[in-house]
């Protein structure tokens, strides 16, 4: 250690001696000398600097200026306050007096012309956040809608409410305890191997296990050997698909707010993966749906209100048919029973006539989340997760062809002409679905494909027992009179399709058809034929300039699909023998910049379920104040029905 000397003045100590006088042992000051470290001498140093610069700083703060922008701030206020400024300053005075939002909003569209796009983007977005504040200020928050309309319309509880899922919302549970030599059921047992966190560490862990678990019978369209998975029950069903992803939640919540509780509403879960009427056949499904409709409505004595969402829209419309219709497995509660036991159907972003991106789910194994993803990501997403995989697990899911395009031609537009195209600004029609750039030499396709060939080429492609079975569950043409229109209500092939069966003759039954707009939805593709033998030689063309052509829609179910809203609320008619009253609300895809899921004016096709405005419509009705709702077409849907040739 450095030492540092230093002189030091000592005082001397007096004391007394024995004879009591005082004296000292010398006279005056003594210097000595005292060792300083040099650390010591380092540190003082360093503080003084310190205290130094504190001061350069303080002089320079954001505290500083601060203070005097308060006091500068006051002192203009007190000199604009005082009478002579104010008399002297009158005019200057009369136009602040009427400055509000509304000057500053036409000063932002002034100059949102002039300014780069980026300070444009940002001016719009703020300008929207202050016109939207007064109808959706905080409506993201929970039980917020539901709140709002208890203490502003003194809104409660009226109709109970049965809520039906979409494709992939219910979370699924293992109930197996056998397994087999390669994979054992038992360390899954009441495990969600689909729709929780739990589900994606056993997709990375085990794979296989998992396949075998989540895959149906090929034969039997059931369960597999030795494997047995069952839907989630209750609210906890489809409130959420993981932690912190929620579906139906908000729903609940804002259902719960005025009033509503397990007596009340109900969440109608069930096994999507399954055929339509193999739900009836394994679970009894539509048979616990209709008895549990008839007890809360003898407990309440209220009709029940019925909110489908997505492929639930389509398991709802099927229901009301497959309840009145006579035969084996079938409801047998005759004509007339969806007019005394339902008060509405609500159908949610429904896809009552089907959604484009299920055809290459099932001809290939991909879709556009698949189509956009990197060279990197793709190479890792095969490795791990291949088509070949993906398609044979979704081939053993029943319920996927339920939502292959319904109507053909008809709807979806022949290779030359849809019309959708004049929404499109492609040279080629959307109504040439699947699309071939480049031809093979010896190519087995050599054309391309309407809708209708689409649907023909899946039958080709699959294995027998998926011709079978889409044989035996479903169609996807339309009926050309009204004898064949009631005809098909005594088969279910035809319960999902609503252009081949009516809406139930229940004049008292109201439907309500609300979903998204404004949001780009993949329509047409642009395939390859690889030289394979394999069934999987077919391939979206991922080196084409334009591999998925869009078109209006919610991001993921297409404007065209609500076509059957539009024609059933022309009236009475073949489609609608009761006159029922259908109201059609368009929510314009609004999302907010900084909120993942699109905040409280999002229309997405997921999203919309936490919409204030769709939750608003949803209590209106379930309160008994559905008629308040007013009909909004933004679209041009009413156009494109006009142009389409229905045959009754």
């Amino acid at each position: 250690m450095s030492v540092k000397k230093r002189k030091v003045n000592v005082g001397v100590n007096k004391h007394k001696n024995s004879n009591g006088s005082e004296e000292s042992k010398s006279a005056g000051v003594e210097e000595i000398e005292v060792p300083i470290p040099q650390e010591f001498i380092q540190n003082r140093a360093q503080r003084r600097e310190q205290v130094i610069q504190n001061v350069k700083n303080w002089k320079t703060s954001r505290r500083l200026v601060f203070t005097l922008g308060t006091i500068v701030g006051v002192l203009i206020a007190c000199y604009m306050g005082a009478d002579h400024v104010r008399n002297n300053n009158s005019d200057l005075f009369d136009s602040l007096s009427v400055l509000n939002m509304n000057s500053v909003r036409d000063l932002i569209d002034d100059w949102k012309e002039i300014l780069p796009q980026s300070v444009a983007s940002f001016l719009g977005d703020m300008q929207n956040g202050y016109s939207s504040g007064d109808n959706f200020q905080d409506l993201t928050e929970s039980f917020a809608v539901g709140k709002q309309m208890r203490r502003e319309l003194n809104m409660t509880a009226k109709h109970p409410v049965v809520m039906v899922p979409g494709v992939i919302s219910t979370g699924i549970e293992s109930w197996g305890v056998e397994g087999d030599s390669e994979c054992e059921s038992a360390p899954h047992f009441r495990k969600r191997l689909w729709g929780s966190f739990y589900m994606l560490r056993t997709m990375v862990l085990d794979k296989m296990c998992w396949l075998r678990h989540i895959m149906l019978d090929p034969i039997t369209g059931l369960d597999p050997p030795y494997f047995r998975l069952r839907a989630a029950q209750g609210f906890e069903a489809a409130d959420f698909f993981m932690a912190g992803y929620w579906i139906w939640n908000k729903i609940l919540q804002n259902l719960g707010a005025i009033g509503y509780d397990p007596d009340t509403m109900t969440t109608a879960a069930y096994d999507w993966r399954l055929a339509y009427l193999d739900l009836e056949r394994r679970d009894r499904f539509f048979t616990k749906l209709k008895q549990q409709i008839e007890l809360i409505h003898e407990l309440s004595g209220e009709k029940v209100c019925l909110v489908g969402h997505s492929m639930g829209s389509q398991i709802v419309f099927y229901f009301l048919k497959w309840a009145e219709a006579k035969g084996k497995y079938y409801g047998n509660g005759g004509e007339g029973w969806a007019d005394k036991h339902v008060h509405s159907f609500v159908n949610v972003a429904g896809t009552m006539l089907g959604a484009p991106k299920a055809v290459p789910a099932l001809i290939s194994g991909e879709m556009k989340d698949t189509i956009q993803l990197n060279a990197l990501a793709m190479y890792g997403l095969e490795k791990f997760f291949s088509r070949k995989e993906r398609l044979e697990m979704l081939q053993t899911w029943g319920g996927i062809p339920s939502m292959l395009p319904k109507g053909g031609d008809l709807i979806w537009g022949t290779l030359n002409s849809s019309v959708e195209d004049s929404w499109n600004n492609n040279t080629e029609s959307l109504g040439s679905f699947i699309k071939f750039e480049k031809l093979q030499e010896n190519a087995r396709f050599t054309k391309n494909f309407t809708v209708e060939d689409s649907i023909d080429t899946i039958m080709q492609l699959s294995p027998w027992w998926l011709q079978d079975r889409i044989n035996d569950q479903y169609t996807f043409g339309y009926a050309k009179t009204e004898k064949e229109l009631k005809d098909n209500e005594k088969h279910h092939s035809h319960w999902s399709n609503p252009l081949e069966v009516p809406l139930p003759n229940a004049p008292d039954m109201k439907v309500y058809c609300i979903y998204g707009i404004h949001n780009p939805t993949e329509r047409a593709y642009v395939y390859k034929e690889q030289p394979t033998n394999s069934t999987l030689n077919l391939t979206i063309d991922y080196d084409s300039s334009n591999p998925v052509y869009f078109t209006e829609g919610d991001g993921t179910v297409p404007l065209i699909t609500h076509s059957m809203c539009h024609k059933w609320a022309q009236g009475k008619s073949p489609y609608n023998p009761g006159g029922s009253d259908v109201t059609i609300v368009e929510i314009k895809h609004q999302p907010e910049r900084f909120d993942m899921r699109g905040g409280a004016k999002s229309a997405e096709h997921v999203d919309i379920l936490g919409s204030a405005e769709l939750n608003e419509y949803i209590l209106r009705i379930a309160s008994g104040h559905g008629d308040t709702i007013q009909p909004r077409l933004l679209s041009n849907l009413s156009h494109w029905v006009e142009q389409i040739p229905f045959p009754m």
